[in-house]
């Protein structure tokens, strides 16, 4: 019943109740039972490209768990970090004209993440958490903002670079399409980009507990999910729809932002999580790769 009216809630196939059974709902047990032995709050990254099906995941997990559990679970999203249009405008004059668009690391304000992630881990409460409205392409007001008064149990944060690490500085000599070739030919924005990751991102993989990863087939899918968000945000506004809503000429080459990096994740993260769902083009999960925990 749980999982029915969540995917009636989300809109979602009937193959879900599959996916469910099989994958979500072990997991889920999993962390609840690693959640028994934390002192603290315990913490779950997870990793997907865009459109991949890490936010599902995550809101199905902090049901389940909460239900079946009865656990007190939030689920963070790096999405919600970004910085506003006019940090990053400051950016884009003081570093890179690339830094206007939101996407790569550098575009996220990581000291309110770890504020954020120490206070809960250290109940230090209450704690308030950004919440970013792409239709506007900018956070929403103060007023807003998720505010934690009470003590977590679970912690899910999820991202679509979370948990990749800095490329080395050869790596970042060729470009790897044409909006790098063409609009980074000094290759400052993306050795910023990677800079920003290294310095203020990697240090608070740390207080994550458990890492899942959905592996995409290629970069090449990222498109075509791509495209299915953003026509799930244009019908969520519906009238309201506003030109920060992309068309298909504006995804393909909003997607070029995230190309390095996604693929690196591909190529790189697997190995460091202790869950990896291996999905096909129109991401279904074909294998269920575990290790053990660190």
């Amino acid at each position: 019943m749980l999982t029915e009216t969540f995917i009636n809630q989300h809109k979602l196939p009937s193959v879900f109740q599959q996916t469910a059974k099989e994958f979500y709902i072990p997991l889920a047990d999993e962390i609840a039972l690693h959640q028994k032995s934390a002192e603290t709050s315990y913490f779950v990254g997870i990793n997907g490209c865009q459109g991949s099906g890490k936010s599902t995941l995550s809101d199905y997990l902090k049901l389940y768990l909460e239900e079946k559990y009865n656990l007190s679970v939030i689920v963070m999203s790096l999405d919600d970090f970004y910085y506003s249009q006019d940090e990053r405008e400051i950016l884009a004059t003081d570093v890179h004209p690339l830094f206007k668009t939101r996407g790569v690391p550098g575009t996220h304000d990581t000291s309110l993440i770890k504020q954020a992630l120490e206070k809960i881990k250290s109940a230090q409460l209450p704690v308030t958490i950004p919440r970013f409205n792409k239709a506007t392409d900018n956070p929403y007001n103060l007023s807003q903002w998720t505010k934690i008064d009470k003590q977590i149990d679970i912690v899910i944060f999820e991202g679509w670079c979370w948990g990749v690490d800095a490329q080395q500085e050869s790596e970042l000599e060729v470009p790897v399409n044409s909006l790098e070739a063409l609009q980074d030919k000094q290759a400052i924005w993306r050795n910023y980009a990677n800079t920003q990751l290294m310095l203020h991102y990697q240090p608070l993989y740390k207080y994550m507990d458990k890492w899942v990863m959905f592996k995409a087939p290629s970069f090449t899918d990222v498109y075509a999910w791509r495209l299915e968000q953003e026509q799930k945000l244009a019908d969520s506004l519906g009238d309201k729809i506003t030109d920060a809503v992309m068309n298909n000429e504006q995804i393909k080459n909003f997607i070029q932002y995230y190309q390095r990096l996604t693929e690196h994740s591909l190529n790189t993260l697997a190995d460091k999580c202790e869950h990896v769902y291996i999905l096909n083009s129109v991401r279904k999960i074909i294998e269920h790769q575990r290790r053990s925990e660190k």
